[in-house]
C-alpha cells in the first residue's frame, strides 16, 4: 500500500479532523471547495463523483485544510448513498466545528442522465439563525 493510500484508509475522523483556533474577532466566510469528491454506489458499487463545495462562517474553530481534503477522501472506498454522503459530511463538520453559519453543496456528476446536487445550510436545519448577505464576486 502506498501512503497515501495507507493514510487514507486510515483516516479516523474523530482523532484526524484537525481543527484550529479561529482568532479573528470579525465575521468572515471561509469558502472550500473540493472537485475530486469520490464514493461507490451502495446499489452497483459504481463509483459516483462530485464536487462538495463547503461555506461557513466559523466562530471559535476552523478546519485545517489537509485534514478537510482527507476526510473527504476517506470516502473513496466507501458504498454510500449521495444524500448520506452529503448529511454525514455536513454534520460531522458542524458538529466539529460548532460554526455560526454554514453551508454545504454536494454537485455530484450525472451518471445515466440523472444529475443530484444536494445542499444543506444551518439556517435551514434550525441550528443557527444567521443573517447571511452574500455578494457575488
Amino acid at each position: 500500500m502506498r501512503y497515501g493510500e495507507e493514510i487514507i484508509s486510515n483516516f479516523d475522523v474523530e482523532k484526524d479532523l484537525e481543527l484550529w483556533e479561529n482568532t479573528s474577532p470579525n465575521d468572515y466566510f471561509i469558502h472550500i471547495t473540493l472537485p475530486e469528491f469520490c464514493a461507490l454506489c451502495p446499489r452497483s458499487g459504481y463509483p459516483d463523483f462530485a464536487t462538495i463545495s463547503l461555506s461557513y462562517v466559523p466562530d471559535k474553530l476552523v478546519v485545517e485544510l489537509k485534514a478537510i481534503k482527507l476526510y473527504i477522501n476517506s470516502f473513496m472506498g466507501r458504498h454510500i448513498s449521495h444524500e448520506n454522503a452529503a448529511n454525514e459530511i455536513y454534520s460531522t463538520l458542524f458538529n466539529a466545528l460548532k460554526p455560526k453559519y454554514m453551508e454545504l453543496r454536494a454537485d455530484f456528476n450525472p451518471r445515466g442522465n440523472v444529475h443530484t446536487i444536494i445542499e444543506l445550510n444551518s439556517n435551514q436545519s434550525g441550528q443557527t439563525s444567521y443573517n447571511i448577505q452574500k455578494n457575488t464576486f
